[in-house]
């Protein structure tokens, strides 16, 4: 009689557990997929490196605004390991939209801003990409070892 009693008892215990194992997931990856995040990273430009303007801007990051809004990113910053860091002036990127920060230089456009530096920012072998709120919050980051592909998809 005990044994009978035991099993529902531990039944819906382990049920209870379960559940509320199930439910805490998708809460924790919802909010980190909303907001202004990290995407597709491409931290190794196809080709050799060498380090001509078309090769750095090969290199670069998608920032994606997943909000219903557009998003001002005047002071936000990009860093990598080393400390290189990436500060944006005034920006907007549309509710839904995407921007990637290239590593060369180019001229800003829509959905393109440009880092201007004359050598690469990733590196190859495994590195870390942040993303930090003009008051200094870490939003999102992103690390990768080396792949084969030379790209990381964040999200």
């Amino acid at each position: 009689m005990r044994i009978r009693t035991a099993v529902p008892l531990a039944l819906a215990a382990t049920t209870a557990l379960a559940g509320s194992l199930l439910v805490g997931a998708p809460a924790s990856a919802a909010s980190h997929q909303g907001g202004v995040h990290l995407g597709k990273i491409q931290y190794d430009s196809p080709g050799k490196d060498t380090r001509s303007n078309a090769s750095l801007n090969a290199e670069w990051v998608e920032i994606h605004n997943n909000t219903k809004a557009k998003v001002q990113l005047k002071g936000y910053k990009l860093k990598d390991n080393t400390g290189y860091t990436f500060t944006f002036g005034s920006y907007n990127v549309s509710a839904g939209k995407t921007v990637k920060v290239h590593t060369g230089t180019g001229k800003v456009s829509s959905g393109h801003v440009y880092w201007n530096r004359g050598s690469y920012v990733w590196n190859n072998t495994g590195d870390k990409a942040r993303l930090i709120k003009p008051n200094g919050k870490l939003l999102d980051s992103c690390s990768w070892t080396k792949s084969g592909k030379g790209t990381k998809n964040c999200h």
